[in-house]
This record gives C-alpha cells, structure tokens and sequence, in this order.
C-alpha cells in the first residue's frame, strides 16, 4: 500500500476580521465545578474541523469556522492540564474577558472566541505562573509543529483507529500511536486526537483511563469541501 505523504493540515485559509466579537465569561457550575488538583499530565486536544462543520457549521457561532471562505483540516481545542488519576483541575481561578489581541492573535488555531475563552478559564487558569498569553503561546506553538499524513487521501481509502494514530505518529518523530487517543461521534466519523504529554509537554503513553475508541475501530473521516 501507498502511504500518504506528510502534510500541513491546519489553517487551509484564514482571515481574522478586523474587529472580533469578544466571548461571554465562562463559569464554573454544578455539572462542571471548580476543581484544584495537582497536575500530572497533559492533553493536548486537537478537532477535525471539516466533521464539525458539517454538523454544526450552519449556526451562527461557527460563521467563521465554517463560512467567510475560511477552511481548516485540524483546529486547536485546547491543552488540558490532567491530574494523577481519572479526575483533572478545571476552573481553578476566576478570570475576566479575554483581551482583543489575544482572541485575535490564536483564532486562525482556535477559531471561535468563545472556545478560546473557555479553555483559559477552564483548563489554563489551573496552570501555576501562566497568563492567557503564556498559556495560548505554549498551545498554539505545539499545535503549530504538529504534522500530519494525506488526510485527503486517508478519507478514501478504509481505516481504523489504530491505522490512522500510527500515520499521525510516522509524520512526527518522537509520537507513538500509544501516546494518542482518537475520538469519534457516534457514527464513527473523525471527530479529535488527543495527543499525551508528561509534566514538560513531552509526548508521552496515554494511560489507560484517557478514553478514545479502540485501535481496532473502524474511523470514516469527513473531507472538506470547496
């Protein structure tokens, strides 16, 4: 079999528009509480952009996602600090809005305002001696160095959980399949990855509790359209 070549596949076409909305605070409550535990580990989750437009790319809030002329194959969702066992810290301080210049400069990685919110509130707050800029530099800067195989080319041909994490892991030295967990919605269409890290954002195995599809299930995985 031919194996597809490495890509970029990121930001296909972006343009920030010069003046964004800025995004409702982001609070914690009883279903998602405040939660300050000692961090573990990392996550570092990535969204297969063209499955949630799809879904989703009609509602307002993903205008400049899914419309404007903008195309994404992989967006940034986030880096999520874990904790030692199955339970994470999450909302570990209270944050204001997130400045113009920050949502402006991280939306062509994390394009909705609201998400960027968000993630800073939810995840980067629990992250010791971190602003919003330091957090989202940390982020986007490995969200940046990641590569990818032919997504094009994978989308027409059968694959499986398992396939899919070994041809992410042949495009980025030092990633195993074992440190990535893939995440499908209920029709078994390509919905995230989620890449391990240790306490210094190396790659490292996911333990067993992270979640994920198993290897063995098969993945459909949607392609954008012109």
């Amino acid at each position: 079999m031919v194996l597809p070549g490495t890509a970029v596949a990121q930001a296909l076409s972006c343009t920030v528009p010069g003046r964004v909305p800025l995004p409702r605070p982001d609070l914690p409550n009883e279903r998602q509480p405040a939660r300050r535990l000692p961090i573990g580990s990392y996550t570092l989750a990535i969204s297969w952009s063209p499955e949630y437009c799809r879904t989703r790319g009609r509602q307002p809030v993903a205008q400049f996602q899914c419309g404007s002329g903008n195309r994404f194959g992989f967006v940034l969702h986030g880096l999520w600090p874990d904790g030692y066992g199955k339970e994470w810290p999450q909302y570990c301080r209270a944050t204001p809005i997130l400045p113009r210049q920050v949502i402006r400069r991280n939306m062509c990685a994390t394009p909705s305002p609201q998400l960027l919110q968000h993630e800073w509130a939810k995840h980067g707050t629990c992250m010791a001696g971190y602003t919003p800029q330091r957090y989202f530099a940390q982020s986007t800067g490995m969200f940046a160095r990641l590569r990818y195989p032919d997504m094009e080319a994978l989308s027409r041909m059968p694959t499986t959980a398992g396939r899919l994490a070994e041809a992410i892991a042949r495009a980025n030295p030092g990633l195993g399949a074992d440190m990535m967990r893939i995440t499908t919605t209920r029709q078994g269409w390509l919905d995230e990855v989620w890449l391990c890290l240790d306490k210094r954002f190396r790659y490292a195995r996911c333990p067993g509790h992270q979640g994920g599809v198993a290897p063995s299930t098969t993945v459909r995985i949607w392609r954008a359209r012109d």
